[in-house]
């Protein structure tokens, strides 16, 4: 798991995401999945969604 100095997740863009804010954020979080959309990841009260690692890993196959 991977935190910044201030013991937030760190937070990671899509790789295929563009210069605009439109995309999706992920972390990892005591063996869950966190994901966010971007364009509101400075509002503490918008709602993150979670997934463990197995659901997660099914959404990206079911993707791909």
């Amino acid at each position: 798991m991977t935190f910044h100095s201030d013991n937030k997740p760190a937070w990671k863009k899509s790789s295929r995401s563009n210069a605009n804010t439109a995309c999706v954020e992920v972390a990892s979080e005591d063996g869950m999945v966190l994901i966010r959309d971007s364009k509101q990841a400075s509002d503490a009260d918008y709602p993150t969604l979670s997934a463990d690692r197995a659901d997660w890993n099914a959404v990206i196959h079911l993707l791909r």
